[in-house]
């Protein structure tokens, strides 16, 4: 039974083993991440029920440009159809769509369809679906450093001020609380350069099921598994 009581506001996935689930089945890794991204709208949707506040899936790392020419373009044009696709269902059930990560060398294409479906669901109140595109996590603190650095120098800022929640206001996940659940898919025990500062204290769920299989039924047991974890934070 699940705790209504005691839900994780933040839950991040690492939407691990696609590329397996289409091997194991005779088919183009393409096909795999086809069925990973369909498999989003329901656990989106399942989130909401539970009454998750924020969702963060790993869509696309920086590290995922190595991969072949041809499969890097399916997954950009996918996730482009993604956004086509859910936007309006998005926005009619008021989630508020964020994407974190950077935009050099992402396709124009796709930066337009980022930003304008950004822009129609900024003002949405409901929960904020998160899609980590073009990140990584080293990036992202360097970056942070760097902004920070930055308004120092133009006297914006004091370097005697800087503390863990100023800097994490430099970060891309600004003014969303951190991850209390972190889920990877596949049986894959790493965290692969996401979130690094943000998962500082998060329970780490690690299901051996393939992404495009994992279902509104796991994503329960997820939290069910988080739920019976004692949270001490380095308390007694």
């Amino acid at each position: 039974m699940i705790d209504k009581d005691n839900i994780p506001q933040h839950v991040a996935i690492i939407m691990d083993g696609n590329g397996r689930w289409a091997k194991e089945r005779g088919l183009p890794r393409a096909a795999g991440h086809r069925a990973g991204i369909g498999r989003v709208r329901e656990i989106v949707d399942s989130a909401n029920a539970l009454g998750i506040k924020v969702i963060t899936f790993f869509a696309f790392s920086t590290e995922n440009w190595s991969r072949p020419k041809t499969e890097v373009v399916m997954l950009m044009r996918a996730l482009n159809h993604f956004l086509d696709k859910e936007l309006k269902n998005l926005d009619r059930k008021k989630f508020r769509l964020k994407i974190i990560g950077g935009t050099e060398p992402l396709p124009r294409y796709l930066l337009k369809r980022i930003r304008e479906a950004e822009e129609q669901t900024k003002d949405n109140t409901g929960m904020v679906v998160v899609l980590a595109l073009n990140y990584g996590s080293r990036q992202e603190i360097v970056e942070a450093a760097k902004k920070f650095a930055l308004a120092v120098l133009k006297e914006k800022e004091a370097l005697e001020s800087l503390d863990i929640e100023k800097f994490s206001a430099y970060l891309n996940t600004a003014g969303l609380p951190d991850p209390d659940l972190l889920i990877r898919t596949s049986g894959e025990m790493r965290i692969s350069n996401f979130l690094l500062w943000q998962l500082s204290y998060a329970e780490l769920y690690f299901p051996k099921i393939y992404w495009p299989d994992f279902t509104a039924q796991d994503l329960a047991a997820a939290v069910e598994a988080y739920q019976n974890r004692e949270r001490r934070f380095g308390k007694v």
